[in-house]
């Protein structure tokens, strides 16, 4: 009866799954982010791909700013994405941090690094 309530060893490599492709995307993403960052000044050939005319539109004002806090909320997603990976590897994945109860897997789907259930966050 010890055992506590948890997600199955395959529900949990299918988060793996699903954390480490959002890892490799968000670090994709950090990537591009930094190299819009860097290029602000000198217009390489980047320019053409459409990410960087998003970047553009706002001009030098708002792209020193905004990319360095968009990388900086980008490391920390990194970083959440990672700690996730950890808990599954500790099988404590999807367990809510303050009501223990399993974290509804469309959430998780949504929110894969979240440790809340929506129950404890509507308490905060």
């Amino acid at each position: 009866m010890g055992d506590s309530v948890r997600y199955s060893d395959a529900e949990l490599a299918e988060f793996k799954e699903l954390i480490s492709e959002k890892i490799e995307k968000a670090q994709h993403d950090l990537e591009l982010i930094k190299s819009a960052y860097m290029n602000d000044h000198n217009n390489g050939t980047e320019d053409t791909s459409p990410t960087f005319k998003a970047f553009d539109e706002g001009s030098a004002v708002m792209s020193k700013e905004s990319n360095s806090q968009l990388a900086i909320r980008q490391e920390k997603f990194i970083r959440d994405l990672k700690n996730a990976l950890i808990r599954i590897e500790n099988k404590t994945y999807g367990v809510c941090r303050v009501t223990g109860k399993l974290i509804n897997k469309k959430r998780l789907e949504l929110v894969p690094h979240a440790t809340l259930s929506i129950e404890a966050k509507n308490m905060q």
